[in-house]
């Protein structure tokens, strides 16, 4: 492949969603961390979700002598797929509640990561809940998506 077919390639991926076999949904953001996650809790408390955490890891590690690209997640939820979920597997709790990561790359790109609802299906051997799953996938790339637009 040329070089030029090579970075046309990359360039390509670089600008699509990607959905890697992690479960994980990893898109492009236009904002700085701060205001990609500034904009998710505003849209989250607005979509009248509880806001229960918001970490910055960047300054978590500079508070520890440490130095990291900028890097925040926040966790959120109400708690609606819980019932549903926890009799069924009862281990999905560690996955919950639902965070969005927003993270800068190595070259200044921001970019939001979350997880998918068949992801937690496929993790947990969740059956029978799939409608749930679905509108809970719906909802964190609705609020992910928005935040980084």
């Amino acid at each position: 492949m040329t070089k030029t077919l090579a970075a046309l390639v990359l360039a390509l991926a670089a600008a699509l969603p990607a959905r890697a076999d992690d479960g994980l949904v990893t898109k492009a953001s236009r904002h700085s961390v701060a205001d990609t996650m500034d904009r998710l809790e505003a849209l989250a408390k607005q979509e009248k979700y509880n806001v229960f955490a918001r970490v910055d890891f960047q300054a978590l590690a500079a508070a520890n002598g440490g130095q990291v690209k900028p890097s925040q997640i926040l966790l959120f939820g109400r708690g609606g797929a819980l019932p549903p979920l926890l009799p069924v597997a009862p281990k999905v709790a560690v996955d919950m509640p639902l965070k969005v990561l927003a993270w800068e790359d190595e070259q200044g790109k921001v970019w939001v990561t979350y997880n998918t609802g068949e992801y937690l299906k496929q993790r947990h051997a969740i059956a029978g809940r799939d409608d749930l799953l679905k509108r809970l996938t719906g909802a964190i790339d609705s609020l992910a998506t928005r935040a980084a637009e």
